[in-house]
């Protein structure tokens, strides 16, 4: 008897600690709508909207999609308007923008002239993967500039990538030090 009382409290410990950690994550949600505007829809293929076509894709990568977070700020990430869940996806690059097709989760397109600066980084949202393990995109989502990171199955590809997508003259450039600083400047 007493064996199944300990089995009662840890799995009703368990279910309290993650019904927070879902209460927690609903909050951050609602309170991150008022600050991001919805993200834009994928436009489609051809005969687009307001002149939006986006083409056919010129390079196709897959990875995991790791998270949307505030720029140059690695572990605020952005939960609102369902870009939160990290998972499986693919990269493609259009004439137009990059779409994030993220499995089982609504696609998430980056308009080409959004982009502000492509880079590599080795951390985002709590993902860490050595030097130069994530491609990340910053790029203008209405008033505020966010950070799209994705970690692709073909690390080489990322040269071509930022060659193909860093705008001619970007913002100043993050380095991979200012994902990991904390906001006094101290490496974390």
């Amino acid at each position: 008897m007493e064996r199944f009382m300990m089995t009662l409290v840890v799995v009703g410990f368990f279910l309290l600690c993650a019904g927070a950690m879902w209460v927690g994550w609903r909050r951050r949600a609602a309170a991150q709508r008022a600050r991001y505007a919805p993200f834009p829809p994928v436009p489609p293929a051809d005969d687009g909207v307001d002149g939006v076509a986006l083409g056919e894709p010129i390079a196709t990568m897959t990875g995991i999609y790791v998270a949307t977070t505030a720029a140059g700020r690695w572990q605020d990430r952005i939960v609102a308007h369902g870009v939160g869940w990290r998972g499986p996806a693919t990269l493609r690059r259009h004439p137009a923008g990059v779409v994030v097709n993220r499995g089982g989760a609504r696609d998430l397109f980056i308009a080409a002239d959004a982009i502000r600066d492509v880079t590599t980084a080795r951390g985002m949202a709590g993902k860490v993967m050595g030097t130069d393990g994530l491609l990340v995109i910053t790029w203008q989502h209405g008033d505020t500039e966010v950070d799209t990171g994705f970690r692709g199955d073909d690390r080489g590809a990322y040269a071509d990538w930022i060659a193909a997508l860093r705008p001619a003259h970007p913002a100043e450039l993050a380095t991979d030090d200012a994902y990991l600083t904390n906001d006094k400047g101290e490496n974390q």
